[in-house]
């Protein structure tokens, strides 16, 4: 429904631009486009027993309660939801600079950015931007990395929008790494995102850290661990998997204060549902 109003909106919008006096269609291709119009509606007509879809289509796109509904759906939080909108503000348009910007963000991310910014939807705050990018899910995961990498202030308040509240440890890392897409190669933000985690991971689960006895360098010893086991159960390229006697040992030489329980039931939540970080 989303994209047929959207096409619906760009052909009104091309064929006012054809109409005026700036318009770049002669009178005689005009005409043309207004005779085809008419025979496609006819037949829309003809095929719905009746019913005129298209005009049905054009009502609707001109319903400011549907196209609210259809930004905050995919555009969950913009700063100029907060705000009192100006002179001729519509939700039509706003859709379409939030479709444009998207595209723009997937080709150049800081390009993105500043596009949301000169338009007023977005505010230059790293919490605002960040915001943004925690409830959209239209831009691209590999130019987001990239962004992320660069901009860690947003990087940081990202982080902190996560809630792992009573969350078993492998689940809240999956549910991390679906934000925030971890690199394909271990490396130096690779490390950066594991402690940031580590630390908003703990900061959630206090009495859970109490009662395990786990501080954040523990949770970080044990992400790495269960990345790397992630690897070892799902590459086809490792013959010999490691086993769960064999993760517990390992994990515990790293880490002497874990429970051999507790290690174990991250080893079943691996082999079960699969990697944290696919």
């Amino acid at each position: 429904m989303g994209q047929g109003l959207w096409r619906v909106a760009r052909n009104q919008q091309l064929q006012q631009e054809s109409y005026s006096e700036q318009g770049y269609l002669t009178r005689e291709q005009s005409r043309r486009m207004a005779a085809s119009n008419i025979s496609n509606t006819n037949h829309r007509k003809q095929v719905q027993g009746g019913i005129d879809i298209y005009h049905l289509l054009k009502d609707l796109a001109n319903d400011e309660l549907l196209w609210q509904g259809l930004c905050k759906s995919t555009w969950g939080h913009c700063s100029i939801y907060n705000r009192n909108p100006p002179l001729g503000f519509s939700f039509r348009k706003l859709y379409m600079q939030l479709d444009e910007g998207s595209l723009t963000f997937n080709a150049n991310p800081d390009e993105g950015v500043n596009y949301f910014m000169s338009k007023g939807i977005l505010d230059d705050s790293p919490k605002e931007i960040a915001k943004f990018i925690f409830c959209t899910r239209t831009l691209n995961w590999k130019k987001l990395r990239i962004y992320l990498d660069e901009r860690r202030d947003v990087l940081d308040d990202l982080v902190t929008l996560h809630n792992f509240r009573n969350q078993f440890l492998p689940n809240a890392l999956r549910e991390f790494f679906r934000h925030i897409h971890a690199p394909e190669e271990r490396g130096e933000y690779l490390e950066t995102l594991i402690t940031k985690f580590s630390h908003r991971f703990c900061a959630c689960n206090p009495d859970l850290m109490r009662e395990l006895g786990l501080s954040p360098d523990a949770v970080y010893v044990l992400c790495y661990s269960l990345i790397l086991l992630s690897i070892d159960l799902s590459s086809p390229h490792v013959k010999n998997k490691m086993s769960k006697r064999e993760f517990i040992r390992n994990t515990r030489r790293a880490a002497q204060n874990i429970s051999e329980d507790f290690v174990g039931h991250l080893y079943d939540n691996i082999y079960l549902i699969g990697h944290v970080a696919a």
